[in-house]
């Protein structure tokens, strides 16, 4: 499996691992801070809460994977990663 990612982003294993921890820290990220802001609208955790966290991760993931790749050296392959995927959105409007 990492060796086919190496392969579709052309990345060395070193990269790689770098990119994929980038992935898990910023997800992580992005949970604790959704949870954070959660905590302000004051809701029980019903299924307008869920609904309302779901759509706050989708707006957070971005900003957080953006932050967290600046430290590990990985910006210049998360902003193209994020005009890749922000291209696809628009293409199936």
């Amino acid at each position: 499996m990492l060796k086919k990612l190496q392969q579709k982003w052309k990345v060395g294993l070193g990269r790689l691992l770098l990119i994929i921890a980038t992935f898990a820290i910023g997800g992580s990220l992005c949970g604790y801070i959704g949870k954070k802001i959660m905590v302000f609208t004051d809701l029980e955790k019903n299924l307008i809460w869920w609904i309302l966290y779901v759509f706050l991760l989708t707006l957070l993931w971005p900003l957080a994977v953006i932050v967290v790749s600046i430290p590990l050296g990985q910006f210049v392959f998360f902003k193209n990663y994020l005009k890749r995927v922000f291209a696809r959105f628009r293409r199936n409007k």
